[in-house]
């Protein structure tokens, strides 16, 4: 075999292969970087001299040489004999082209690990045979099953240490068989192996005359290629959209990488959570022939029949397939790497493809131990911990659970600037929005869209459809400043209107009117739509509300869904839950006129001067 590969690779006859990405993992010094090193030796698959290179190194320095030397380049590791960083390596077979990922063992890193081990297809997990299984042995083995690797071969090294005992690896086998079969994992194969000594690795002697199953080399061949996930139904999270006015050029591009399947010119896509929707016009991508398809691995774009507003953070989906879903609770399996422990009083961001939202820890459902699986509860989830829990999310997201698609299932959670977490979506969880959203989605499918498009009118009127939200106690002033705050806009040339809530109640509400407490929620949802409405135009709407709550708030969010938004509280004290982003006290309405078109011209809502 290891002939072979040599021959394959200096007659360079290796083109046109499978590529597969393989993590190699396991607790701290149980030899994964002397495993890859010993492989990429005994394949002739260093650089030239690189081998003799390191031994000199070790013998000026009066060390010991070791092949995990010929991975772990950073000093440190050399200085410690630990692997700090995910060192990634690169070799073929007759077979494939191969990306070894050598992830770190230490507690410390197990950041390092989980991401390096993110993208690999299938793994290598080390034990000593020696010391046997240790806690993260088992860490890595769970961790390995919540990122969907279910091809897992256990290399059993350090044989030499016990005598190549058939005994020894036959208990190891046995025990960490009993452990995989509790996380729905079964081991491809276990192989016994010396690292230092090469038996088993790329090449077989007689140390291990009772084992007849594959070399470490083999199994990497042995490893069925997922490949791209192309046959699963098309999913592209939007990374940007790209608009063009150069020669009359009115393209707008809609980018991002395709995470599975495939979309083709004329094929009806919607965009969730909006649910807007439109047909392919034409697939566009950098610098290569025209196409009328892109699929799975792809980064490219594409434009469609009908302008329609779309924003990062939107997952495509072609409308004949299933479809993805959309929720603001998720339950989730997660693994906490933050310095602090993961509470429910702070506020966190959630990534999930392109889209970060908002986050906070509603519920832990339970806290799992990673090596034993032992269960707890417990109000927060400590460093190293792996827990089942309940987010709630800011705005909805549009994801598929992770044992449906993986690409579309993963998310992580960052705590100041930091990434400090991630983990897989199991189930999508209703809220007190969910029915609402739900029919935001048919209203946006079913919307009979004009021939003028949004980009074309906030051209045209030199400013962005957007909310002004004036809000607070009766009598504070807010109707004045409205009007203000219209003539100002509008003697400047902006399209603008304003209209108070309480305009409402006689025509769109006249059914309800007489009974508006206890159908406060129904007022609102109907206010929503009629801002959809004005912003559609291209407007700046001027809204004026008594006391609005943040649920009344997010209600009119998920309606209306505002490109842009400013939202004032008058007279002083805020009196309820809501966050503004102005707070005005007294009825300066001149002063906070300038202070709101401050404000507009800030969050780019306005443009030019005044």
């Amino acid at each position: 075999m290891a002939e072979a590969w040599r021959n394959c690779v200096k007659m360079d006859t290796c083109k046109q292969k499978d590529d597969m990405n393989i993590v190699v993992v396991g607790h701290v010094d149980h030899g994964k970087s002397t495993v890859v090193g010993r492989m990429l030796a005994d394949t002739d698959s260093l650089p030239e001299g690189k081998l003799e290179q390191v031994r000199e190194n070790c013998r000026r320095n009066s060390k010991p040489f070791e092949y995990a030397f010929l991975l772990d380049a950073l000093k440190d590791e050399q200085a410690q004999g630990i692997t700090i960083d995910a060192a990634r390596c690169f070799f073929s077979t007759e077979k494939r082209n191969y990306i070894i990922i050598d992830a770190p063992g230490h507690i410390e890193f197990l950041k390092n690990m989980v991401t390096g081990a993110a993208r690999a297809e299938a793994a290598l997990l080390v034990i000593d045979a020696n010391e046997g299984v240790m806690e993260n042995s088992t860490r890595h083995g769970y961790l390995l099953s919540m990122l969907g690797i279910k091809q897992v071969s256990i290399v059993v090294n350090k044989m030499d240490l016990v005598d190549y005992s058939q005994d020894v690896f036959e208990q190891i086998v046995a025990e960490y068989s009993e452990f995989l079969k509790k996380i729905n994992i079964e081991a491809s194969s276990f192989i016994p192996v010396s690292g230092m000594m090469g038996d088993n690795v790329a090449v077989r002697d007689g140390s291990t005359p009772w084992y007849s199953g594959n070399t470490v080399l083999e199994q990497l061949d042995a490893f069925k290629s997922e490949g791209l996930p192309k046959d699963m139904p098309f999913r592209m999270p939007v990374q940007d959209i790209y608009k063009f006015t150069k020669n009359s050029d009115d393209r707008r591009i809609i980018a991002g990488a395709v995470a599975s399947g495939k979309l083709s010119v004329s094929d009806y896509v919607v965009f969730y959570p909006s649910g807007k929707s439109s047909s392919v016009k034409s697939i566009q991508s950098f610098n290569t022939d025209i196409k009328n398809s892109i699929s799975a691995g792809e980064s490219a774009g594409f434009t469609l029949t009908d302008q329609i507003y779309i924003t990062r953070g939107e997952l495509a989906a072609v409308e004949s397939e299933t479809q993805p879903l959309v929720a603001r609770r998720l339950k989730a399996n997660i693994f906490w790497l933050g310095k602090r422990a993961l509470k429910n009083k702070r506020n966190y961001l959630l990534k999930c493809g392109s889209s970060k939202v908002k986050c906070k820890l509603e519920s832990v459902v339970r806290v799992l131990n990673a090596s034993n699986l032992s269960t707890s509860e417990k109000n927060a989830v400590e460093r190293h911990e792996v827990a089942e829990c309940i987010f709630s999310l800011g705005k909805p997201i549009a994801f598929d659970t992770a044992s449906v698609n993986p690409e579309t299932g993963r998310f992580v959670l960052i705590d100041e600037y930091e990434i400090a977490g991630g983990g897989i979506i199991t189930e999508g969880l209703p809220d007190e929005f969910s029915g609402t959203q739900e029919q935001v989605m048919t209203r946006n499918i079913h919307w009979n869209k004009s021939s003028i498009s949004r980009d074309q009118r906030a051209s045209r009127y030199k400013q962005k459809p957007s909310l002004i939200l004036i809000t607070g106690q009766r009598n504070s002033g807010k109707k004045p400043l409205a009007r203000e705050l219209e003539k100002k806009l509008f003697d400047n040339g902006e399209m603008v209107y304003f209209m108070s809530m309480g305009s409402l109640v006689y025509g769109i509400d006249a059914d309800i009117k007489n009974n508006t407490d206890n159908n406060r929620e129904e007022h609102i949802r109907r206010v929503g739509e009629v801002i959809n409405l004005m912003l559609d135009t291209g407007m700046i709407l001027i809204l004026t509300a008594i006391d609005l709550t943040a649920y009344d708030m997010e209600l009119i969010e998920t309606i209306a869904n505002p490109p842009g938004m400013l939202s004032v509280w008058t007279g002083g004290r805020v009196t309820t839950d809501i966050t503004c982003d102005m707070v005005f006290r007294g009825k300066n309405t001149e002063r906070q006129t300038r202070e709101i078109i401050a404000g507009l011209l800030e969050k780019g809502i306005v443009f030019g001067s005044f």
